[in-house]
């Protein structure tokens, strides 16, 4: 299996390594990669690198214990939106369903879930690499989906079959977590009982699925290609503008355009880069007015303003009313 997207290195994984006692930048340059690469806003890397900064974690903390402790110290909003989407399902099923659906948005894997009288399956596909996955994210993945399994329903689920190409260092320390025993298999796999597959979630948000779904699959749409320079510079500003990153260079950055080129397919399109910025801006004020009890001020600060006066302006500019005036109007009783 192979693919072209590429992956986020999330910079938690900071705080993470210094707690091991490791330096992120020494991980870095045993990996190959530059060392302020962390310290850069919405990293990502093609597949091979990746699997190389996982390797060099491997490599550089010496705790066997270490991925257990990084998947049982996570918490719901230390999560990438993918993840807290599957937190928002009714049960396990669901959740590593859309889990599947959009895992290839964070990392370069497939997940094949089946569902039978024997309760349910997760079998997981690497994707073709010159370096290949290592022992230490393949473990790492057959914790999180316990650890998944217990957020959502607050239950102390166990798995009740898992199958790892070769067995982690303190094997029993995995096995209690895990709550089995693991088997050698060409594949990671991990299984749980039919009760468990359908126990509730209590994190259960049939709202925020629906907010989250429509972002996830544009986002997925985007890297498969299929969308417009417009849809694909929306997308990225979506995730930029709350960093206050907001500029044609960082945009064209992230879609592995130059600035030029990309000004260039936008005004192809028939629109601009500061014709999307204004419309995305517009829209996710639009989205927050109504969806959320955000405040003003914050909602300025989502949308990159300077301050709130600025985005009172712009918002007058774009609906000739006022925030507030639209908030009442949207929802009458808030």
């Amino acid at each position: 299996m192979s693919a072209h997207y590429d992956y986020a290195l999330d910079p938690g994984f900071k705080v993470l390594l210094a707690s091991a006692g490791v330096r992120h930048q020494d991980v870095l340059r045993r990996a190959g990669l530059p060392e302020d690469l962390l310290n850069r806003p919405n990293v990502r890397v093609p597949a091979d690198q990746f699997f190389a900064f996982t390797h060099a974690i491997q490599d550089s903390v010496d705790d066997p214990l270490f991925p257990i402790q990084l998947v049982d110290n996570a918490s719901a909003d230390s999560f990438s939106p993918t993840v807290f989407a599957a937190l928002c399902s009714p049960d396990l099923t669901v959740a590593v369903t859309r889990l599947a659906m959009f895992k290839p948005l964070i990392a370069p894997v497939r997940l094949d879930v089946e569902t039978s009288r024997a309760g349910l399956r997760i079998t997981y596909q690497w994707h073709d690499s010159r370096v290949g996955p290592s022992p230490f994210l393949i473990g790492s993945e057959a914790l999180f989906v316990v650890k998944l399994a217990r957020m959502g329903t607050r239950h102390e689920v166990r798995a009740t079959e898992v199958t790892l190409p070769e067995f982690p260092r303190e094997r029993e320390a995995h096995e209690a977590f895990l709550g089995c025993r693991i088997d050698r298999g060409d594949q990671l796999s991990v299984c749980f009982c039919p009760e468990d597959a359908k126990r509730p979630f209590l994190t259960d948000n049939s709202s925020m699925w629906d907010i989250f779904e429509p972002q996830l699959r544009k986002r997925l749409a985007d890297l498969e290609g299929s969308a417009s320079f417009e849809a694909r510079t929306r997308a990225v500003l979506i995730e930029a503008l709350p960093s206050g990153q907001v500029s044609v260079d960082l945009v064209a950055q992230r879609l592995a355009l130059s600035s030029r080129t990309l000004q260039r397919r936008l005004r192809d399109e028939g629109t601009s880069f500061k014709a999307v910025v204004r419309e995305t801006r517009k829209r996710l004020s639009l989205y927050y007015l109504e969806q959320t009890q955000l405040s003003y001020s914050e909602i300025a600060y989502l949308l990159a303003f300077e301050e709130p006066n600025s985005f009172f302006r712009a918002f007058h500019g774009w609906t000739g009313t006022t925030p507030e005036t639209l908030r009442q109007s949207l929802r009458p009783n808030a």
